[in-house]
């Protein structure tokens, strides 16, 4: 059962749709997956339908005293999610901490799905930024897939903070009509290690898929994105299968 964290290199790249959509995405390829949000921004449940107003989440559950299970919310018939859960901003802080001072209850809970054999994908949305939290968070996955956009601030970022080791960078939001972005693919492709074969092109279905609060293969399977994001479906199938806990 491999475990694959998916973050940024910085806010607003679209980690969190993509997250919901290589879910979908595996689910289509006939594997069964669970997508958990750890970002408090809690998001990631607008792509599965879930009603705006609904507190659920793992984060709610574990306030509230019930188990994180309680949480989790079927979308598909192999795809689970589990939200955050809608939390004010003293509670989050209240979760944090409990994360902070317990780094070893997720590791329990995801050697728990793996002893159930109910998933073959765990996919982590985690949040941009290097704290400590995030570092415990990181260190949950098998594999890592740091999305960039091919932009200048992202370029300097590459070279003044520091990225998971180890970790895969995929290209998000490319537009093959600017020459900045192409040059900065080509040289990102010398570059770097670990640079993922395939880009993933800007597209508005990614925008109208969360309008709508599907994932985008769901939305418009004739998509670019769609399309693209089934080959990274495919990639995580043919490379990461035996990357397992």
């Amino acid at each position: 059962m491999p475990v694959i964290a998916l973050q940024g290199l910085r806010g607003g790249i679209g980690v969190t749709s993509l997250t919901a959509a290589l879910a979908w995405a595996l689910q289509q390829l006939g594997e069964s997956v669970l997508a958990i949000d750890l970002s408090p921004d809690n998001l990631l449940r607008l792509h599965f339908n879930m009603p705006f107003e609904l507190n659920r989440g793992w984060a709610r559950a574990d306030l509230d005293g019930a188990k994180w299970q309680q949480g989790a919310m079927r979308y598909g018939k192999k795809l689970d999610f589990l939200p955050f859960g809608r939390l004010s901003l003293a509670e989050q802080r209240q979760i944090s901490q409990q994360d902070l001072n317990s780094p070893g209850r997720w590791q329990e809970f995801l050697a728990l799905l793996c002893d159930s054999g109910q998933y073959r994908w765990i996919l982590l949305d985690i949040p941009a930024g290097n704290t400590v939290l995030i570092e415990q968070q990181l260190a949950l996955a098998d594999g890592v897939f740091l999305l960039l956009s091919p932009d200048a601030s992202c370029h300097a970022r590459l070279h003044q903070q520091p990225t998971p080791v180890g970790c895969r960078f995929l290209i998000n939001q490319f537009s093959s009509s600017s020459m900045l972005q192409q040059d900065l693919h080509q040289l990102w492709l010398q570059t770097l290690n670990g640079v993922l074969p395939f880009v993933i092109h800007r597209d508005e279905a990614l925008v109208e898929a969360l309008a709508i609060k599907q994932p985008v293969g769901e939305y418009n399977p004739e998509s670019l994105a769609a399309d693209e994001i089934l080959t990274l479906a495919n990639w995580c199938l043919l490379n990461l299968s035996e990357e397992a806990r």
